[in-house]
């Protein structure tokens, strides 16, 4: 495993020839599954598995995100000796979408991703009698994530977020966000619409994009989505954005229930999701009598929202501290 560890250091030198060699051969071994989620919508996952291995970490991903763009973290966290699951959440990646505009970022109510994820760790988790079981987000997976845990603290040995979407940054003063919100839930037209300065997918050039340094990740990353258009998704609904904001009130509300060992990792340059946020998560956790590794969130410094996905030295600080936390909680 260290010496594993070591090439994720001085992958971007020769990625390409990673991405087409020993990535390409371990992403055809996967096996992909699905099963039904809330209101019969038909929900994606994708899973590697070894005889040999007795621990399991479930990836749960971000907005828009599908486990299409997640092989190299699959692979390395295979490599390090663990099963790993990856589920595509309703309305994006290769699950059912729930608009017309297969491109709206929409869900009809955001407990419905923390049931989906409930029943797909019942079925691929527990079922499968994993000595150790873990779970790794990223941004509003990690808002799904919190929710879970407050229902069920047991789940999972350990669980680190990286970049939780504990709270958004919003376009507008937050007074007026919540009332143009507040307003458009009244009008069906606008509540299922793009919100504001949103639309349909478009392919960003690297220079314009806010989420990774990593030139490499970030092409690959844009390749999928261009190259299927399948499981493009665009902005978010009206709607998504207000239950995005409650999600994160209430994850506020339910801290003081989540005691699974914790370890928070926060991207310093992030300008996606609001690291104020997690910072109130991380002391509402400590005030509980349960804190987060460190007590406060571990910062990656220099790093843009897709901490998993960032330049190595970034990536490799990040999955170190992911690896090392996971090993100490078994």
């Amino acid at each position: 495993m260290q010496h594993h560890k070591q090439s994720w250091l001085g992958r971007e030198q020769a990625f390409a020839a990673f991405a087409t060699g020993p990535l390409l051969d371990f992403w055809r071994r996967r096996e992909e599954c699905e099963f039904t989620g809330v209101g019969n919508i038909t929900l994606r996952y994708v899973r590697f598995t070894a005889p040999q291995h007795r621990r399991v970490i479930l990836i749960v991903p971000g907005r828009i995100e599908s486990y299409i763009k997640y092989p190299e973290l699959a692979y390395d966290l295979f490599h390090c000796g663990y099963d790993v699951v990856i589920i595509d959440h309703r309305g994006q990646g290769r699950s059912d979408r729930l608009l017309a505009d297969s491109h709206r970022g929409h869900v009809v109510a955001f407990n419905d991703y923390v049931d989906d994820l409930e029943t797909l760790y019942l079925k691929e988790i527990v079922s499968h009698h994993y000595q150790q079981r873990y779970v790794l987000s990223h941004s509003m997976g990690g808002a799904i994530l919190a929710l879970f845990l407050a229902r069920q603290p047991q789940a999972f040995h350990a669980a680190v977020f990286s970049a939780p979407m504990f709270g958004i940054v919003l376009p507008l003063p937050p007074f007026l966000a919540h009332r143009i919100l507040d307003w458009a839930e009244k009008l069906p037209a606008l509540r299922d619409g793009y919100a504001l300065g949103t639309g349909r997918w478009r392919a960003h050039p690297f220079g314009m994009n806010r989420l990774t340094h990593s030139h490499e990740r970030y092409r690959r990353s844009l390749r999928f989505y261009a190259d299927d258009p399948a499981i493009r998704v665009g902005g978010p609904t009206y709607h998504w954005v207000r239950e995005g904001v409650q999600a994160g009130r209430d994850i506020l509300a339910q801290a003081a229930n989540i005691t699974t060992p914790t370890l928070l990792l926060q991207a310093s340059k992030d300008d996606v999701v609001d690291n104020r946020s997690q910072d109130a998560f991380c002391a509402a956790m400590a005030q509980a009598g349960h804190p987060c590794e460190g007590t406060t969130p571990y910062v990656i410094q220099g790093a843009r929202h897709e901490i998993l996905f960032e330049s190595d030295a970034m990536r490799a600080e990040a999955l170190n501290a992911a690896i090392a936390f996971f090993e100490r909680h078994v």
